[in-house]
C-alpha cells in the first residue's frame, strides 16, 4: 500500500518547484490532490497529466476567498481533507532594510507567505478538528531558522511560518491534528532563478545546481524531491508523534560556518552575481518564481 492511500491532499504553489515535485510524491504514494496555484494554465496541465486523481484550481493565497473555495474544491472533488501543505511563495521585497519598500511589495510578501499560511490553517482547522485526524505542513526555509539566508522581510516572515506552526500545533495536536513545518536549504527550484524563472525555454535548475552544489557540505544542490520526500513524511502516518517540528533539509547548510574551497564568502551573493541577476530586488522579477 502506498504511504498515503485514500488521503485527500491540497498543495499550494504546486504547478512548479517544491509544490509539483510535492504533488507527485503524494499521487505516487496513493493520494489525491487538489493542486492550488495562481498559475492556472500550469496547474491545469499537471492535472491533466495526473488524470482523475488530481484536480486544478486557481489560486491566489493573498485572497481568503481563494483559501476557502480551494478548500471546498477538496471536499467536492474528492470528498474530504487530510493534508494540507502552505508551500506558495517567492523572494518577495528585497534590498538594505533603510530602502525596504513598504508599500505593494511588501503587502504582496508578508500576505503570500504569512498570511496565506494563516488562512490555509484556519480554514483546513475545523475539518480536521471535527474528523480528528489530519496533517498540516508549510513550507519555512532556513533562512527563517538563521541570519543570512535570505532577504529581510523573507527571512522574518519565514521565523513567523515556523513560530506560527508550534503555536498553532498546541491547540490542534489534541484534535490529532498535527502541524509541522519543512525548511529547505539551497534548493533549485525558480526562486533561485530570479529572472531567468520567467523567460521562456530556461533550464533554471541547470543553471543554478552548480552553485547551490558549493553552499554545503553535502556536494550537490538540493532537489524539490528532496523537500517533497520529507514533506510526504510530515504527512504520513508514520509521523503520527510528530507535531510542532521545523524539519531542516539543507545538506548541512545550517551546521556551523562552512566554505567550499572553491568559493569565496557569501554564497546567495554569489549566486546572483554570477548569474547577472538581481534575484531578490524586485518582487515583479520573482512573483511567478514559487517556492
Amino acid at each position: 500500500m502506498g504511504r498515503l492511500d485514500n488521503k485527500i491532499a491540497i498543495v499550494t504553489g504546486g504547478s512548479s518547484g517544491i509544490g509539483e515535485a510535492t504533488v507527485r510524491k503524494f499521487v505516487a504514494e496513493g493520494a489525491k490532490v487538489i493542486i492550488a496555484d495562481i498559475q492556472a494554465e500550469k496547474a491545469e496541465a499537471l492535472a491533466r497529466e495526473l488524470g482523475s486523481v488530481s484536480a486544478a484550481i486557481a489560486v491566489d493565497v493573498c485572497v481568503e476567498a481563494d483559501i476557502r473555495n480551494m478548500i471546498e474544491a477538496a471536499q467536492q472533488n474528492f470528498g474530504g481533507l487530510d493534508i494540507l501543505f502552505n508551500n506558495a511563495g517567492f523572494g518577495g521585497v528585497s534590498g538594505d532594510i533603510a530602502d525596504t519598500d513598504m508599500g505593494e511589495p511588501y503587502d504582496r510578501t508578508v500576505d503570500a507567505m504569512l498570511k496565506g499560511v494563516i488562512m490555509g490553517m484556519k480554514h483546513a482547522a475545523p475539518i480536521m478538528k471535527a474528523q480528528k485526524s489530519g496533517a498540516i505542513i508549510s513550507t519555512a526555509s532556513v533562512a527563517g531558522l538563521q541570519a543570512g539566508y535570505g532577504p529581510h522581510v523573507y527571512s522574518a516572515v519565514k521565523a513567523a511560518v515556523v513560530n506560527l506552526t508550534r503555536s498553532v500545533s498546541q491547540e490542534l495536536g489534541q484534535h490529532n491534528v498535527r502541524v509541522n513545518a519543512v525548511c529547505p536549504g539551497g534548493t533549485a527550484t525558480p526562486i533561485f532563478a530570479g529572472q531567468l524563472a520567467l523567460r521562456g525555454n530556461v533550464d533554471y535548475a541547470a543553471a543554478v545546481k552548480p552553485l547551490l552544489a558549493m553552499m554545503q557540505p553535502i556536494p550537490r544542490a538540493g532537489e524539490p524531491q528532496d523537500i517533497a520526500n520529507a514533506v510526504c513524511f510530515l504527512a504520513s502516518d508514520e509521523a503520527s508523534f510528530i507535531n510542532g517540528q521545523a524539519l531542516v533539509v539543507d545538506g548541512g547548510l545550517t551546521t556551523g560556518d562552512w566554505t567550499h574551497p572553491d568559493a569565496g564568502t557569501g554564497a546567495l551573493d554569489a549566486l546572483a552575481q554570477a548569474m547577472g541577476i538581481e534575484s531578490f530586488d524586485s518582487i515583479d522579477a520573482v512573483y511567478h518564481a514559487r517556492d
